[in-house]
């Protein structure tokens, strides 16, 4: 293999690939005329060695535990960002100046309210439905109001149906919640900031005042950000096949959320609380470990390890300072959730067993600590991931409908099931 090809031998004959390289990270053997010249497809389940774009966006190192966005690392973008800056930069690849950022938020925050028709759906769905699947429902139904922004060929529809999720998808969650606990709808306010507007809009009540912590409105931003983009996971792959085919952009961001319930996805950190509320106390953790370490206990330490990250995921570290700020403000000091935490983690960090299998804490082990304590039942955890992934997800669908090269997604297999064979009448079977 060279710096720019790669050579490949099937029964005997030779074909050269070309090598694509990245700007940073690894280079990719481009395989796209491998079927053209063999007649063989490759087989790859879970695309786990497979590029399918190329993209600008977000970079991962996995083995390092790196992650960036258009460049900037993350933890620099979460300490000294906010989350609509972040949102600036994955949409149009730099950070915005002082005027761009005003315009920017002045658009998102005048693009919150829904159509009013649109608090009739809520009605539709039973008062116990799940938000995500209320948040599917009424996401996927944008298209059915908003016609003069579906047109995907169109630039500026585009740029008005990226501001509209943004912007509305806070207000959607945020009525989901209410729907699901019975309270009534709370309107977005112009003079808050997106974070304090979302907690606002969660939390206040018509009987009385309500104004949002500061502290929590900030922690809340961060999470935001720490969820904004997260490379070609299953949802953002599920978004860009949905909008290879030419749909409009909020059905593709309906796609996104319905791949996103998934336990194995976005549910991760609704699974980590509930495995620590099953420990309980920091007593019982050595034999919860000993049954990780089980291979014949179907029981698993969630929030531990990742797909992607054979190092300490970097979210978590700063979900974990998070977390502290949170209860601290709240004079939560002895959270037996937390203590199990720490001692869980602790335990991850210099136990061979976990050093060994790299499983170290990523960010569901801390964030679901801090949803819970900020006030939001498990069932809402995943919305929040959606909405915060939304940007995300707009960023990757506008890289990709701007591709020249795209095509419509189209996987291939390995048929392994029966061969040619003639129907049988019903009454010889």
């Amino acid at each position: 293999m060279t710096d720019s090809t790669a050579k490949l031998e099937i029964g005997g004959k030779e074909m050269e690939l070309n090598v694509r390289p990245g700007s940073v990270g690894p280079s990719v053997v481009d395989i796209a005329a491998l079927y053209k010249e063999t007649g063989m497809f490759t087989y790859d389940p879970g695309f786990t060695s497979t590029a399918s774009c190329e993209s600008k966006i977000t970079y991962i190192d996995g083995d390092e535990g790196v992650l960036l966005h258009r460049g900037y690392p993350i933890d620099q973008l979460a300490e000294h960002g906010d989350f609509l800056e972040v949102c600036y930069l994955l949409l149009y690849g730099e950070l915005p100046t002082k005027v761009q950022k005003e315009d920017f938020d002045y658009r998102v925050t005048r693009h919150t309210m829904l159509h009013e028709q649109m608090s009739r759906f809520f009605t539709g769905f039973r008062r116990d439905a799940h938000p995500m699947a209320v948040m599917c429902g009424v996401v996927g139904a944008l298209s059915a109001f908003y016609h003069d922004s579906t047109d995907i060929s169109d630039p500026h529809q585009r740029m008005v149906a990226s501001m509209r999720m943004i912007a509305k998808m806070p207000t959607i969650a945020a009525m989901a919640y209410k729907y699901h606990i019975g309270q009534p709808f709370i309107y977005p306010k112009n003079e808050l900031s997106y974070a304090a507007n979302f907690l606002h809009m969660c939390f206040a009540v018509p009987c009385e005042d309500y104004k949002a912590n500061p502290v929590l409105a900030r922690a809340m931003d961060r999470i935001f950000i720490l969820h904004a983009d997260h490379e070609q996971n299953a949802s953002t792959s599920t978004v860009r096949l949905a909008g290879s085919s030419g749909a409009n952009p909020f059905a593709c961001i309906a796609a996104g959320i319905a791949c996103l319930w998934g336990p194995a996805h976005g549910g991760a950190n609704e699974a980590a609380l509930n495995m620590l509320a099953e420990i309980g106390t920091v007593d019982r953790i050595p034999e919860f470990i000993e049954r990780a370490k089980d291979k014949n206990d179907p029981f698993r330490l969630m929030g531990f390890g990742h797909r992607v990250y054979k190092n300490y995921d970097p979210r978590a570290k700063i979900m974990q300072r998070t977390t502290h700020e949170v209860l601290a403000e709240l004079g939560v000091k002895d959270d037996p959730l937390l203590e199990v935490a720490m001692e869980l983690e602790k335990i991850a960090l210099t136990d061979e067993y976990f050093i060994e299998k790299k499983l170290y804490p990523n960010i569901d082990f801390y964030s679901g600590i801090t949803l819970k304590a900020m006030g939001f039942p498990t069932t809402m955890f995943t919305v929040l991931f959606a909405l915060a992934r939304t940007v995300g997800w707009i960023a990757q669908w506008k890289e990709m409908i701007e591709d020249p090269h795209q095509k419509i997604g189209r996987p291939r297999q390995l048929y392994t099931g029966e061969q040619s064979r003639d129907y049988v009448p019903i009454a010889k079977r």
